[in-house]
């Protein structure tokens, strides 16, 4: 393998067994250097086993296919297990057969906590483990949550831990807004790393400079409406929705912020712990007209006007409802829908960002130019409503524009989502040239093998400095453009002007750390790790004190309207993530809908059948999960499905963890047996998956927003 200078400096400490954090810039080949250090750590070291572990499904596959197997096959045995490979249940068979492994973080995660002893790994069964996209481990995230057993270990001086190699473009300041609390965080992350040195290029600097250019930077700020009548015309009804709730409090100039958005999530709230459908219901529809307003903003009268048509749709489709305050809602929003058609048709009121993009992509995009370009913009909704627009516009038609959405895996019943293979697809033929402009959220930020491009336009975003660099660093091909599109004067400019000021902030903080005199750097680190394992057994400790209730005086009553549906008895957890219901009675309270659920992912043991609603309120609650041919119920609390009744009144939960009495774990065995099922699949209550042709076109994805 051929390296550069500043590669070769950066790994110096690594290949004596040193733990480095490697920070180099987006595209400077961080990977191909954590190649040569593995292949040198396989070489040097006896009984090598090397695990890179990535934060994203398709990462996994991609660092396989481009560094790590093209350059180590002929030597070493290499493997790439994500939840999308059927491997994913073989993977403590693969960790002792094979040399390095290349998972998901969550994959791994699950080998060193399960009880199963086939399936248990320990993390000193690894020599080396080399963290992508390191700065992700940060409190609760997976890597954090995989170190910490390393650091349980490394305090209880427990030998042959594994070396650490940590990669990163964009440390960031952890929210800090000065240099003390920049350093700290810092420090923190190192210290979550057990890491001996965070390197940069020092001495090669030129040589790195030459190879990861920065691109030109510009302001594309516009000026707001002159005239808006179609977002007064929103905002007029949602002013009528809060004069019939009796809330005169609110401000009107709050509509269409978040600032707005957490009023009425907090509203939602409280009308689900009190009881009071007609606030919680109200809250709702405020919501999707806070929506409607900020994708007014975004892009085009019409894409807002759609969405609020969309969920009015489906509202009356699925409740049907003649609840006093649903036909209110509906009644309004029909009165309206004509007035807001006519004014979204107005050409003279249009968004003027989208102006401001046509002439950028003008500039761009010349006939046979080769130009290729990313707009990041914030959600999956505009991303498509963008590609819309795009492909409908004469002028930029001409241009030979070739566009497609690129969006994050998971499953979201908001909003469309794309599998991992289509995703692969549409990364494939931007490579290839048949595509040369992405419009993305997030997902293309970091980690995927896109190729260089010319224009990279932020598109009315409002993120951390993290995010900026890293799409930044899509822009690297020669004399490239990286454009901040954005309202002038808005919150979203002054925030891209305080990344900028807080990416100076971390690359200070980083050259303080790097400059810290040996004894007082290890003094910190110790702290700092010392610290974070008495927090973490402070936490638990809470965490048990907080399953207070027994399971049976823990009631789970539907969010919206409040029928009692289950007791904490009657749950059970499926592989320590599913929380299913195995109290037949609870037939009496849901009803099926839709077709099965495509997740995109095949399970090693399970495959989602249809989505669940409440019988009353067509509220949903979650999804059939055929477990080993077995029916059950699974409850997804995330999508605030319920409330709590506890002998101490009622609690609003977010999570599974949150709830305050332990559930057992699902026996499968003594569930058949108590409810006298034939497994072999002559029970109405079991899924003979033998029969199912579409079983293996199942999966899950990770989300990106």
């Amino acid at each position: 393998m051929d390296l550069r200078t500043y590669q070769w400096e950066v790994i110096a400490p690594a290949l004596e067994g040193k733990n480095i954090i490697i920070w180099l810039p987006t595209g400077s080949g961080k990977t191909r250097a954590a190649v040569y250090v593995a292949m040198r750590h396989l070489e040097m070291t006896p009984n090598a086993k090397v695990a890179m572990i990535v934060n994203k499904v398709h990462l996994a596959q991609q660092h396989y296919d481009k560094e790590f197997n093209p350059h180590l096959k002929d030597k070493y045995k290499v493997i790439a297990i994500s939840g999308e490979t059927e491997q994913r249940g073989f993977f403590a068979q693969f960790v002792k057969s094979q040399d390095v492994i290349i998972c998901t973080a969550q994959i791994l995660h699950n080998a060193l906590h399960t009880t199963n002893s086939e399936k248990h790994v320990e993390i000193t069964d690894f020599t080396m483990l080399i963290i992508d996209e390191c700065h992700h481990t940060q409190k609760d995230s997976m890597y954090n949550k995989i170190m910490q057993i390393y650091l349980d270990k490394k305090i209880r001086n427990e030998r042959k831990l594994p070396q650490i190699l940590g990669l990163t473009a964009s440390p960031g300041t952890g929210g800090a807004t000065n240099f003390d609390s920049a350093v700290e965080h810092i420090l923190q992350l190192c210290a979550n790393l057990d890491t001996w040195k965070i390197m940069s290029a020092k001495i090669s600097s030129k040589d790195l400079k030459n190879e990861a250019q920065q691109p030109r930077k510009q302001y594309d700020l516009v000026p707001e409406r002159t005239v808006d009548p179609f977002g007064d015309k929103l905002k007029s009804s949602m002013k009528i929705i809060h004069e019939y709730l009796g809330d005169f409090d609110f401000v009107e100039m709050d509509f269409g912020t978040q600032m707005y958005e957490q009023k009425v999530v907090k509203m939602e709230e409280d009308g689900a712990m009190q009881k009071d459908r007609r606030k919680r219901t109200c809250a709702l529809h405020l919501r999707k007209y806070n929506d409607a307003l900020f994708i007014h903003d975004t892009v085009r009268m019409q894409d807002a006007l759609e969405s609020l048509h969309l969920f009015y749709i489906t509202e009356k489709f699925i409740k049907n409802s003649d609840e006093p305050t649903d036909v209110f809602l509906w009644k309004l929003f029909n009165e309206n829908s004509n007035t807001l058609m006519e004014l979204s048709r107005d050409k003279n009121n249009e968004n003027p960002k989208l102006k401001k993009l046509e002439e950028i992509l003008k500039d761009h995009f010349q006939v046979a130019s080769g130009s290729r370009g990313i707009i990041f913009t914030r959600t999956r909704q505009t991303t498509h409503a963008l590609h819309e627009w795009i492909t409908n516009n004469g002028m930029l038609k001409d241009l030979n524009i070739k566009t497609a959405p690129l969006t994050g895996a998971g499953y979201s019943n908001q909003t469309k989502h794309m599998t991992q293979n289509q995703q692969q697809e549409v990364i494939k033929k931007f490579r290839e040239g048949s595509l040369n402009l992405l419009i993305s959220t997030s997902v293309a930020e970091e980690g995927l093998d896109i190729p260089e491009c010319n224009i990279v336009v932020r598109y009315g975003l409002m993120t951390n400095e993290i995010s900026m660099m890293q799409a930044r660093g899509r822009a690297r091909d020669k004399d490239s453009c990286y454009s901040f599109l954005a309202k002038y004067g808005g919150k979203e400019s002054r925030r891209e002007k305080t990344n900028e000021f807080l990416e100076d902030l971390m690359k200070r903080a980083i050259e303080q750390v790097q400059n810290l005199p040996d004894r007082e750097y290890c003094r910190e680190i110790n702290k700092l790790q010392t610290e974070s394992v008495t927090e973490r057994q402070i936490k638990q400790a809470k965490v048990e004190m907080e399953k207070k209730f027994l399971p049976e005086d823990v009631q789970f009553d539907c969010r919206n309207c409040g029928i009692a549906a289950a007791v904490g008895s009657d749950f059970r957890v499926v592989e320590d993530t599913h929380y299913v219901n195995v109290n037949p009675t609870f037939k009496v309270y849901y009803e099926e809908f839709g077709p099965p659920i495509d997740l995109q992912k095949k399970m090693v043991d399970w495959v989602p059948g249809r989505m669940i609603r409440c019988r009353f309120c067509k509220l949903q609650w979650g999804f059939i999960m055929i477990y080993k041919s077995v029916a059950l119920p699974t409850i997804s609390v995330r999508n605030k499905s319920f409330v709590l009744q506890t002998p101490e009144g009622t609690q609003s939960i977010k999570q599974w963890k949150s709830v305050p009495c332990w559930i057992e774990n699902f026996d499968y065995i003594q569930y058949t047996e108590e409810n006298d099922l034939d497994v072999s699949g002559n029970d109405d209550d079991v899924y003979d998956l033998d029969d199912d042709s579409d079983s293996d076109d199942f999966v899950d994805g990770e989300d990106d927003q």
